[in-house]
Parts: C-alpha cells; structure tokens; sequence
C-alpha cells in the first residue's frame, strides 16, 4: 500500500486540514473500515454484476455508516474498495445530514436515528429521464389534495432507489414556476408502498456493487407532514445538497485514481521484459509519473475542498474544482494502467477494466464534467457567488 501525505503531517501551505485529535476520525477510521470492511466485499467478488455494497446486505457497513459523515476522504487510502463504498454509503448520509439541517423536529426524531444507527437506508431522487442537469426541467409533480400529497411520476438513476427504507424525492408543486416551483418530500418505502415502483437497473457499464434504481410514481400519497422544509423551496435544497454529494463524488473518483495508481507501480515492478522490470524504461515511467502528479493534486484539492467545507467556508467552486480533477485523474490512470498491464489489463483476471469502466461513470454522476467547469469558470469570472 503506497503511503499518502496524508499519514504524517495533513498540512499542506496554509491548510491544516485536520488537527492530531481528528486524525484518526476524519482519516485513518474511514480507512480502515475500507480496507478491512469493504474492500474484501470487493475483491471478492470482482465480476459480479450483482455485488450490490447495500447496508442491509453487509453489517459492517450498517454499523460504520457514521464514518461516510466523519471523514469519507480517508477512504481514498484504499483506493480499490472506497470507490464502489462512496456511492453505498456517502448518499445515504447526505439524507441524514439534509434532514439535521433542515427538517422539522418530528421528522429528525422519526428518521435520525434510525439512520444513524444502519437500521435504515437512505436516498434522494433528482434525476429524472429527461431531466438532468436542468434540474428545473423535471416533470414529476406533487398535487396538494388536502391532508396529503399525490406524487405523480418517475425518477432515474437513482442511487440506492430499491434498497433503501426512506428517501427525499424532488417534485413540482407549481409546474408554472420553473425552478422557485419545486418542493422536497420525504418518502417512507416502508409506510408508502401503494402507487410506488422500484426497478432495479442492472444493465451498467460499471459501478456494478452500488444499486442503482428507476422510481415510479402512480398516484402515491405522502403524508402532509413530509414536506421537507418550506413549499416552493426544494430547488435550493436540491443545490445545497448537491455541493455536498459532489465532494463524495470527487473522493470516490481520487480513491479510484490512486487504486490505478497502486496497481500499475506494482505490476511495472513485478512484469519483466528485456531483462528488466518494465518500470526500468522510461516510457512507463512518463506514465507512472503523470499518474503520481494527477492523483497527489486531486487528492489534496478533496481536502482544500473538505476543509474548507469542514469550516463552513465557501467551498462551492473548490468542491468543482476537486470533483473535476478527481474525474479527469482517474479516467486518465485508468487508462493508462491497460497500457501499463498490457493484454493483461483488457483481461478479467486483473481490475484494470473495472477501473476503466468505474472511472467513465465519474465524469457524470452529480453533474457532469461540463456542468462543473462552468460553475468554475462562472464564479471565477464573477458571474455567480462561491456559496
């Protein structure tokens, strides 16, 4: 296992990411949890396309939920298992933390706990067939009908949709309103189950161990008291909690990144040709270095962005920034190990094509690359505050 800065001294310039007292609970507990926990989950069942990381499935994960909230960013010391973990159980913590923020007391006595404990799943649902990153553009409706709420419509791709026990779902209440017309609900799977479908998706490029869902809704009704904070104010929810997921996304894609990375170092040492190990010619080692820079600068921008964050500071554009070059750092790693490994890399017998297939799904989950460089470039410029 190839050493991180972050072992010693988590101090970079000016940031002191995190002090020695939360070392441990930020960083070195989600990485054994990773190391220990999941990545045998992984690695044991590499080709699987029904290896779905579910808290119900694995304890482990049940009772270590907390660590996805205390410090998901140490999972990137285990670079193979955090990223098919960041997608179980860093979206369903953002449910508990929308819920402390915003929720009303009842609705954080009902669901909190529960949650917290890895009694229950969380998710959300944005994302809909036509609608994507116009977020605005969703066509799912919820209709006020007195003492409760009739949700009409679909979501798509949604993460851990069929899986979990409760999830917030966007919808419009005003249609004519554009984006000040949408509200959030939480929806109990466990209390509402008439006019609700689960359809698991099972036909995915990658990213095979995180459930992945279609909702659909058909004149479901939701009690009145779960609308999650104040009617006509979901699309604000919906952004705040977006900047949130993004850094799991960012961490997922520099865990996969440094997983590239440690494989390839370690086969360029142990495949000889010419007499030598393959890592003695420069070639590879051009690759191994870009790798080495594009994974230490995605890995320290998480933790700008996480400190940040961590503060209460503006993090908007550096979350972008972070989730960005994670993205680009491991799509590029990955492909480079297939050259690296050669044959063997377009090979099921080593992860190489995992790692391709898993990074590509990076460039788009919580906004796509593109979406991202424009929140960058729009607040550099001066065009949008850095929330």
């Amino acid at each position: 296992m190839r050493q991180s800065t972050v072992d010693s001294a988590m101090v970079v310039g000016p940031f002191s990411f995190f002090s020695p007292c939360r070392l441990r609970a930020r960083v070195l507990l989600p990485s054994e949890f990773a190391g220990g926990s999941v990545r045998p989950l992984v690695l044991n069942n590499p080709l699987s396309r029904n290896c779905n990381l579910s808290q119900k499935d694995n304890p482990m994960i049940n009772r270590r939920n907390f660590l996805a909230a205390a410090g998901a960013a140490g999972l990137a010391m285990h670079g193979q298992s955090a990223m098919q973990a960041a997608n179980t159980i860093g979206e369903r913590t953002v449910y508990e933390l929308r819920q402390v923020h915003i929720g009303s007391e009842e609705q954080k006595q009902k669901y909190i706990p529960p949650l917290c404990s890895g009694e229950y799943a969380g998710s959300f649902a944005i994302t809909e067939a036509n609608s994507g990153s116009d977020v605005a553009s969703m066509k799912m409706t919820a209709k006020d009908c007195g003492d409760y709420w009739l949700l009409n419509g679909s979501k798509m791709w949604i993460s851990g949709g069929h899986t979990s026990d409760v999830g917030l779902v966007y919808c419009k209440t005003d249609p004519s309103a554009g984006a000040k017309g949408i509200s959030c609900f939480i929806v109990d799977f466990n209390e509402t189950t008439e006019g609700v479908q689960r359809i698991p998706i099972h036909k995915k490029v990658g990213m095979w161990p995180a459930p992945t869902s279609e909702l659909v809704f058909e004149d479901a009704k939701i009690p009145k008291e779960n609308l999650l904070g104040e009617l006509n104010r979901g699309f604000q929810l919906c952004m705040w909690q977006l900047n949130n997921t993004r850094m799991g996304c960012a961490t997922g894609a520099a865990a996969l990144s440094s997983a590239a990375l440690e494989g390839s170092v370690q086969y360029a040492n142990e495949r000889t040709q010419f007499g030598q190990p393959i890592g003695k010619f420069q070639m590879i080692q051009q690759q191994i270095a870009e790798m080495k820079l594009e994974d230490e600068a995605a890995l320290l921008m998480v933790y700008r962005a996480a400190w940040l964050k961590e503060n209460k500071l503006p993090s908007q554009q550096q979350t972008s920034m972070a989730k960005l070059m994670s993205c680009n750092a491991a799509v590029h790693a990955a492909n480079l190990a297939m050259k690296i490994y050669g044959s063997y890399g377009y090979s099921d017998e080593y992860p190489c094509g995992r790692w391709l297939r898993d990074a590509k799904q990076f460039e788009t989950l919580e906004g796509t690359s593109n979406i991202h460089m424009g929140i960058v470039a729009g607040i550099e410029l001066g065009y949008s505050p850095n929330r």
